[in-house]
């Protein structure tokens, strides 16, 4: 009897209405930080490292770097762009344009303001790469990004006759309109992902064909160092890969904080744009 009093006396301190139906308590909403990656989110982090470190590898093996050929002239070819842009925006004469897979890129410039023009090469890379991290984010973002890729690897062609290349193109086209069709277009996430780390970080890749491959065409490290007699290729090449981390860790905090959808929210989403 004593057990039922306490009862019914702590039903009356709580307003206990039997006739109403009891609920359980509603948790309070969970509050994530806005820099705080989402469980999708997560992965990226550690596939960009995984990127990183495998183009190394493969733009340094020999034979096997053959096999990244038309994104290799996809990420030259743009570094040359930027540095034919700022040319012709500072008043220079375009001479001649090289773009190959094996002995880099070079753009020679009559007049112009040499620094600015030197630096845009970096700088494009960087931007332009980290545009296509953001990609890897979002799977709308991705798919739009992916006609930028299936422009980009044709277009250096026309200064291309390997057939090798030209085979690999083909594949490389081929499997990006494949991805359209993997789990509803989100696998381009991964490729657009692999295509931003190859540009920002094309400054150690340049400087790698300058140590490893003595490549005809100089990087720009060794340019600015002709440029600047005091400062030596290596202090140019820290400087670079300073700044290129920084723009990767910059595009990295926009990419977690701006798309922060599930994985259902961004798949129903990305169907809203050409669904496969």
């Amino acid at each position: 009897m004593g057990y039922l009093r306490a009862l019914a006396n702590r039903m009356e301190e709580l307003d206990y209405d039997p006739d109403t139906t009891w609920r359980p308590p509603i948790a309070a909403p969970v509050r994530t930080s806005a820099i705080s990656p989402t469980e999708i989110q997560v992965p990226i982090l550690y596939v960009i490292v995984v990127y990183a470190v495998m183009i190394f590898a493969i733009w340094n093996i020999p034979t096997v770097r053959n096999l990244i050929n038309p994104l290799k002239l996809f990420t030259i070819g743009w570094h040359e762009l930027c540095h034919i842009i700022m040319a012709v925006m500072t008043g220079g004469t375009i001479l001649k344009v090289t773009i190959d897979p094996n002995v880099g890129g070079c753009t020679i410039v009559e007049g112009g303001h040499p620094a600015s023009i030197l630096s845009a090469g970096y700088i494009g890379s960087a931007v332009f790469g980290g545009i296509f991290i953001m990609a890897g984010f979002d799977t709308l973002v991705a798919k739009i990004m992916s006609f930028v890729i299936g422009i980009g690897l044709i277009c250096p062609l026309v200064l291309v006759r390997d057939k090798l290349t030209l085979l690999l193109t083909v594949m490389y086209e081929g499997l990006l309109i494949g991805f359209w069709f993997i789990d509803h277009a989100d696998a381009l996430r991964w490729y657009c992902l692999f295509v931003g780390v190859m540009n920002v970080f094309y400054v150690v890749w340049d400087i790698t064909d300058d140590k490893f491959f003595r490549k005809a065409n100089d990087s720009d490290c060794t340019q600015f160092s002709l440029m600047y007699p005091k400062i030596s290729a290596h202090v140019w090449a820290a400087l670079w890969i300073l700044f290129d981390v920084g723009v990767l860790i910059g595009f990295i905090f926009v990419g977690i904080t701006s798309f922060k959808l599930t994985g259902d929210e961004m798949l129903y989403q990305a169907a809203q744009f050409l669904p496969t």
